[in-house]
């Protein structure tokens, strides 16, 4: 039966940030598309309504559904997601020079987003199960060595920025369980020497992103093209910007891919400073509710969980928005419940449910 301290201790304030920031992201990616010519990107902001809709329903399931029942199924669940990202690379959907997608009654999701939230649960049980492992460096090998399989079979896709978002994922995981840095050289020192074959492995557009980030006139109509003009629609916006259906850097297709990566580039324009710092204080708070949730958490698997949710959002955010002020390379991460995609947007919801079900028990018991 339904329990009605369910409502009693709901975080309302929570709730509201992720829809002002979901209906937000919609009338943004109706702004950038309206003079697009293009009857599909016309109607993006429909197909988003439609994917907010699903992950609010995901968000309310995930707060109805014990986390300690998630945590059982933890396992089956990542080695699912596990499955689907090999999947995707024998009958994935290609699009935009990768393969990325699967395709089901007519709508395409991505599994490598549905392997954040996978990668999270897995690694909060199996630390649970095993709470020594931190202390013994062959304890790390299995959690470490499937870590690092998933990003490799993202790095195929190739999908670089998800692929170092789920290495972030684990050593923030990592770092809580109270692994010395220490114990991280030889890691680094290992990195340092695999980099020359990672840059082997990367695509010719991928590392045109890498030189043109370290020298920013070398191709500016070519891999240098996106940033310039994120620079332009960033700056154009000023102060207090220019106004909703007024930004003409991104309305005109000046700034590419302006509804998914690039979206922050769009609000920076509309809204100006003003607007993006309001966006910027809402993640804030949404991660730090996280990390406080986390930290008033009184068992192990659920300090895990919010702290790898937390994770999650708060390095996604950190990437993106570096990404478009031209301080990072383009790596392709979406902007939490702003950016187009269904699958990012579901995931993110039920991600951020997932926080409020710890809470809301928490309180009851």
């Amino acid at each position: 039966m339904f329990d009605r301290r369910l409502v009693t201790h709901f975080d309302w304030s929570f709730v509201a940030a992720i829809l002002g920031m979901a209906i937000l992201g919609i009338l943004t990616i109706y702004s950038a598309n309206t003079m697009a010519t293009s009857a599909f990107r016309k109607g993006l902001y429909l197909r988003q309504l439609v994917w907010a809709g699903v992950g609010i329903i995901g968000l309310v399931g995930a707060c109805l559904i014990s986390y300690r029942t998630l945590g059982r199924f933890a396992y089956v669940i990542f080695g699912a997601s596990v499955a689907l990202l090999v999947l995707v690379l024998v009958m994935g959907k290609a699009g935009l020079g990768a393969q990325r997608w699967i395709r089901v009654a007519g709508f395409a999701f991505q599994p490598s987003e549905f392997a954040k939230l996978g990668l999270v649960l897995f690694l909060a049980r199996y630390f649970d199960d095993h709470r020594n492992a931190i202390r013994d460096l062959r304890g790390l090998l299995l959690p470490v060595g499937l870590s690092a399989f998933c990003m490799l079979l993202v790095l195929k896709q190739p999908d670089l920025g998800t692929a170092l978002l789920l290495g972030f994922i684990t050593l923030s995981m990592l770092l809580l369980l109270g692994l010395q840095w220490r114990r991280l050289v030889p890691v680094i020192i290992g990195g340092g020497a695999v980099a020359p074959l990672l840059w082997m492995v990367l695509k010719d557009y991928q590392r045109r992103r890498i030189l043109v980030f370290l020298s920013p006139d070398l191709d500016p109509l070519g891999a240098g093209y996106h940033i310039a003009q994120s620079k332009i629609a960033v700056g154009s916006g000023g102060l207090f910007g220019k106004g909703w259906l007024a930004a003409s850097q991104s309305q005109l297709n000046f700034l590419p891919l302006n509804h998914t990566d690039f979206v922050f580039a769009v609000l920076a324009e509309q809204w100006g400073f003003l607007g993006c710092l309001v966006v910027l204080l809402t993640y804030f708070y949404l991660i730090t509710r996280g990390f406080q949730i986390a930290r008033d958490s009184t068992d192990l698997f659920t300090a895990l969980l919010a702290t790898g949710i937390s994770a999650m959002l708060a390095i996604q955010v950190l990437i993106n928005t570096a990404m478009v002020l031209g301080m990072m390379p383009v790596v392709g991460i979406p902007l939490p419940l702003l950016s187009y995609g269904g699958s990012s947007l579901l995931v993110t919801m039920l991600s951020l449910g997932l926080l409020l079900n710890i809470q809301i028990r928490r309180l009851m018991y």
